[in-house]
């Protein structure tokens, strides 16, 4: 009688797990001795041919060919763009801050070390002050007024779902328009103090008397110049930073809060503003350092020829910075002045962003 389960033969194809979870067939060892593996390779190598050879060596040839001439072309494109930073941003830099040490009157050559005389002298001098604290109230002033009209605009905008394209591109414009472009077209057409300016014009239809707006020192009508030409510049710029803000808001948000019934000033505090914090932030610095180097439209309309701007009511630290090294030749104190002016934005922007948490993950 036969056996319930008879012996396999040892010629059964079946495969039986082997080492390392391979099948192997009955009959063949688990591993394949190392000079059979070796005497495979050597068959293997007999079998190609030598043209077979001359194409794999061409392939790598090519390979490096390939990979040299992206590196040099890398090189080539960049070169330019390397050399003219290092020549006309970081090397000018480091020559200023020389400068900044060195006696330097009427000539940027080195030689003269003074140290931080330059500093203390600047910082010593009561025009450098008064600038400082007239562009101080300038900020105040004009970065919140800016934020909120950048904001309302981008709300409006927001809302509006046919022209959209169209009004955002009609308030973009005025940030591609020159500084010192805009700033000749407030002087000479909008504000010149005749009556046939505009905006004298537009008084006159309400029975107003006309006013040299920029001459005009009590009460002060040339902040109105300068306030409306800032605006004017910079606002749909900003505008298209909260728009961009708005597009990111999910409205599965705006819909779960409807169903809560939260309509109109809910939905602006609950959601809006909160999920635009990292922009409004980033607004905020942009406008803060914005500010703080103002000096194109301050130079061009108060600038009255031959005199410059020294008789201007009011003074940007840049403006009196390009005062002191272009117009006495003291590129020294000039100098000392712009660094001066660098570490107060830098630490001011840091604190900024400390106390605001920009850039922080989790919130």
């Amino acid at each position: 009688m036969s056996p319930t389960n008879p012996a396999r033969p040892a010629t059964d194809p079946t495969p039986t797990p082997g080492r390392g979870g391979r099948a192997e067939h009955a009959g063949r060892p688990a591993d394949i001795p190392r000079g059979a593996a070796r005497a495979a390779r050597t068959t293997r190598a007999a079998r190609t041919t030598p043209a077979d050879r001359a194409r794999a060596d061409r392939a790598r040839a090519g390979g490096h060919r390939v990979g040299r001439s992206g590196r040099i072309a890398f090189v080539v494109l960049t070169a330019p763009i390397v050399i003219g930073l290092g020549i006309f941003k970081y090397v000018a830099i480091g020559w200023s801050f020389l400068l900044s040490l060195s006696d330097a009157r009427g000539t940027i050559a080195l030689g003269h070390w003074v140290g931080l005389d330059n500093y203390r002298t600047l910082l010593s001098d009561q025009a450098f002050r008064d600038s400082l604290l007239q562009i101080l109230l300038f900020t105040v002033f004009i970065v919140p007024v800016t934020f909120a009209a950048s904001l309302g605009l981008a709300l409006l905008v927001h809302r509006i779902r046919r022209g959209r394209a169209l009004l955002r591109t009609t308030f973009l414009v005025p940030a591609a328009v020159s500084y010192v472009a805009a700033s000749l077209l407030w002087k000479m057409c909008l504000f010149n103090g005749l009556p046939a300016g505009l905006a004298n014009m537009i008084g006159g239809w309400f029975g107003a008397e006309p006013v040299a707006w920029l001459q005009s020192t009590s009460p002060p009508l040339y902040w109105v110049v300068l306030v409306t030409l800032r605006l004017w510049l910079q606002v749909g710029f900003y505008m298209v930073l909260f728009l961009a803000g708005l597009q990111a808001v999910p409205k599965e948000l705006y819909e779960a809060a409807a169903l809560d019934g939260a309509t109109g000033r809910r939905l602006l505090t609950g959601i809006t503003l909160p999920m635009l914090r990292n922009t409004s932030v980033a607004v905020l610095m942009l406008l803060f350092i914005a500010a703080f180097q103002a000096f194109d439209e301050f130079y061009n309309l108060f600038n009255s020829g031959l005199s410059g701007t020294g008789t201007a009511p009011v003074q940007t630290p840049l403006v009196h910075l390009y005062n002191t090294a272009m117009g006495s030749q003291n590129y020294g104190l000039g100098s000392a002045g712009a660094f001066v002016l660098t570490a107060l934005v830098v630490g001011v922007t840091l604190l900024q962003g400390r106390f605001t948490g920009f850039g922080r993950s989790g919130e």
